[in-house]
């Protein structure tokens, strides 16, 4: 395509379209700015707090973690050999489960 010749101008309809993709191009950068703006400014205080691991936990002999979850007021560690070890806020164990069991019951079927 070659080059509008100098001192030509746009037809009024392209003119009138290039208005708008201007405008439609500000309004998308404001848009985007106030986005950002809105989730630095608003998303911190709304966020829960991290769950806390109590000072101490002592695993059994010979068990290795596997997965912890947390609740209101205890914590649950998952071992490696099947066993759910619930404890509470102060580290203490709370109640000790089997699942290895449940889950190679489930899993036979």
């Amino acid at each position: 395509m070659a080059d509008a010749p100098d001192g030509e101008t746009l037809p009024p309809s392209l003119r009138v379209l290039k208005a708008l993709v201007l405008l439609l191009t500000l309004s998308m950068i404001g848009g985007v700015i106030t986005v950002v703006w809105l989730l630095v400014t608003r998303m911190p205080g709304a966020m829960a707090p991290l769950p806390r691991l109590p000072e101490t936990i002592a695993l059994p002999a010979g068990e290795t973690a596997s997965a912890v979850t947390f609740g209101q007021g205890w914590t649950a560690v998952v071992t490696t050999s099947g066993r759910i070890l619930i404890y509470g806020s102060d580290g203490s164990l709370r109640q000790d489960v089997d699942a290895g069991a449940v889950v190679g019951d489930a899993a036979g079927g």
